[in-house]
C-alpha cells in the first residue's frame, strides 16, 4: 500500500469518525437537557419537601431520638419497630404521598439512571476516548470532534 492510498484511508476514517461524533451531538444535547430538567425538578421538590413543617418535625425528631440513643436502644432490645416520637405528625411514606412532585421527579431520576442516561450524556467523549486508545498504537490520536492528530514517529536509535 503506497502512501497516497494510506492518506486516502486516513481521510476516509477521519470523515467517518467526525460524522459519527457529530451525529451523536444532538441526541447527547437532548439527554443532557432532560437530565438537567429532572435534576432541577428533584432538587426543587426536595427543597419543598424539607421545608414542609410536618417533614421538618419528623426529621428533627428522628435525629434527636438517634442522638439520645433511644432509637438504637429499642432496636437492640429486640423491638420489631422503632416507634417515632409523639410530636411527629406525618410518617415518611405519608410525607412522600403529600409531596407528589418530589416523589415523581425522584422516581423519574432514578429510572433515568437505571436506563443509562449517565452514559448517554457523555457518549461522544466515550467514543473519542476509545478511538484514542486504539490510535495510540499507530502514533495517532483524535480530538473530541473526531479529527485525527498525527504524532511524530519516535526516533529509534
Amino acid at each position: 500500500m503506497n502512501s497516497l492510498e494510506q492518506a486516502e484511508d486516513l481521510k476516509a476514517f477521519e470523515r467517518r469518525l467526525t460524522e459519527y461524533v457529530s451525529c451523536l451531538q444532538p441526541a447527547t444535547g437532548r439527554w443532557r437537557m432532560i437530565l438537567i430538567v429532572v435534576s432541577v425538578c428533584t432538587a426543587t421538590g426536595a427543597w419543598n419537601w424539607l421545608i414542609d413543617p410536618d417533614t421538618q418535625k419528623k426529621v428533627t425528631a428522628a435525629i434527636l431520638e438517634i442522638l439520645k440513643g433511644s432509637y438504637i436502644g429499642n432496636v437492640a432490645k429486640g423491638a420489631r419497630e422503632c416507634v417515632p416520637p409523639a410530636e411527629t405528625k406525618v410518617s415518611f411514606f405519608s410525607s412522600l404521598w403529600n409531596h407528589p412532585f418530589f416523589t415523581i421527579s425522584c422516581i423519574t431520576l432514578i429510572a433515568l439512571f437505571f436506563a443509562g442516561i449517565h452514559k448517554r450524556v457523555v457518549a461522544p467523549s466515550i467514543i473519542a476516548a476509545r478511538c484514542r486508545t486504539v490510535l495510540a498504537e499507530y502514533n495517532m490520536s483524535c480530538d473530541d470532534t473526531g479529527k485525527l492528530i498525527l504524532k511524530p514517529r519516535p526516533n529509534i536509535q
